[in-house]
């Protein structure tokens, strides 16, 4: 593997974000640097995404807390877009953005013009999948090269040993894999009018599918064994958290968690998780395994069912047919507004009992228990439920607890 210096190689956390909440979550639970969008050019129209103040106020909040900020510009604009980026990538040059993601040729051609204090990011929209593209790129301008989700590890690791040393590679590590190669896909379009390389997709590939016999119109056929129907495009979710090690080994620099239509919860839980294991990988001095709070921790949050993508070669497990739903097993009871007096001060998201088992998710611990046999509401009244949404809580703790941290349950 390539090095430009004798420092122990490690993986930034990259953690997306789909609003300026989302983002302060990231970085509060352990982004190296976050990914955004801002109102236009972006890949996730479902997100709320940043307008001018907002970018300005994300840029801002993560720069103090040492975290880097790429905002993506990595859909394929039309005549009539295009029009509008120069000033847009302008605006991100001059708020401090770190880096720009693009993958348009004239997109990137702008990027180095109107955002030049930028670091030019190559998306997985341009598809690279081996080192004379990436090299292509890099004598563009390219700092960083974000790797197509077909590759294996073994391909990664030959494309790292063929490119410059200075040439940064990304590849996403977890979260939701598309169908279609790379997520170029014209399914949504064609079927709906909803554009996936503008950031539009209506997810078809998610969708249950009936086979129908020409001569037959309208009488459709089940092709599974279940009641469900098939979900012949539907792909698992990706989790490379347990080999974290080979991608370290294979040449790549950051970590990419996918997710900027998630929730904060989602935001929060992969942050904490990948932080706990790429910390743990850093100290290991040898065989390293990944410590099974962490496994525990991304099972707890909504996932279809993981699989490691391409990295080991064609994929075995790569599509659930029975359904496209995800496996839900726990929701958030509480938000942390603080600590007083002895007691957790939260507001309350969803209803439970008193002598509910809660868990903690707090920036930088292991998830703990918070036992709530004795619970009050705003006033210091006890009470046996928690049961209005926003309403405030409090719950005797025998120690400080951060506001921002989640009280989640199983459900």
């Amino acid at each position: 593997m390539s090095t430009l210096t004798n420092k122990k190689p490690t993986l930034e956390l990259l953690c997306p974000a789909g609003d300026l909440s989302r983002l302060k979550t990231a970085v509060d639970f352990g982004a190296d640097a976050v990914y955004i969008a801002g109102e236009e050019f972006g890949m996730r129209t479902a997100s709320a995404n940043f307008n001018r103040e907002d970018l300005k106020a994300g840029v801002d909040y993560a720069h103090i807390h040492g975290v880097k900020v790429h905002v993506t510009c990595n859909t394929i604009p039309h005549e009539d877009e295009i029009a509008r980026l120069p000033e847009f990538l302008t605006y991100l040059n001059e708020i401090g953005v770190d880096a720009v993601i693009a993958s348009d040729l004239g997109t990137i051609g702008m990027v180095k013009q109107y955002a030049p204090n930028c670091e030019l990011h190559v998306s997985v929209q341009s598809g690279i999948v081996n080192s004379a593209t990436a090299n292509a790129f890099y004598e563009m301008g390219a700092k960083r090269v974000v790797l197509a989700r077909e590759l294996s590890l073994e391909e990664i690791a030959k494309i790292r040993t063929n490119t410059p040393p200075e040439l940064e590679i990304e590849a996403f590590a977890h979260g939701a894999m598309c169908v279609s190669f790379s997520a170029r896909c014209l399914l949504s379009s064609y079927m709906t009018g909803r554009d996936a390389n503008r950031g539009d997709c209506a997810q078809p590939c998610r969708w249950s599918y009936s086979l129908m016999e020409e001569k037959r119109p309208g009488q459709y056929f089940d092709i599974t064994e279940t009641e469900k129907g098939t979900y012949i495009l539907n792909a698992n979710d990706m989790c490379m958290a347990p080999h974290l090690d080979k991608m370290l080994a294979a040449g790549v620099s950051s970590i990419k968690i996918e997710g900027r239509a998630k929730t904060e919860y989602y935001v929060a839980v992969t942050a904490n998780a990948y932080r706990g294991a790429i910390d743990s990988l850093n100290a290991s001095n040898g065989d390293w395994v990944l410590p099974q709070w962490v496994s525990d921790e991304l099972n707890k949050m909504s996932h279809r069912t993981y699989s490691t993508g391409f990295y080991f070669g064609r994929p075995e497990n790569a599509q659930t047919y029975e359904n496209a739903g995800y496996i839900r097993d726990y929701a958030i009871a509480a938000v942390v507004d603080g600590y007083e007096d002895g007691c957790i001060v939260a507001t309350l998201k969803n209803k439970f009992l008193s002598g509910t088992t809660l868990d903690c998710l707090e920036a930088g611990s292991i998830p703990f228990v918070v036992d709530t046999t004795t619970l009050y509401d705003e006033k210091g009244k006890q009470i046996e439920s928690a049961y209005q949404p926003m309403m405030q809580i409090k719950i005797p703790f025998e120690r400080e607890v951060k506001s921002g941290s989640m009280l989640r349950m199983k459900v």
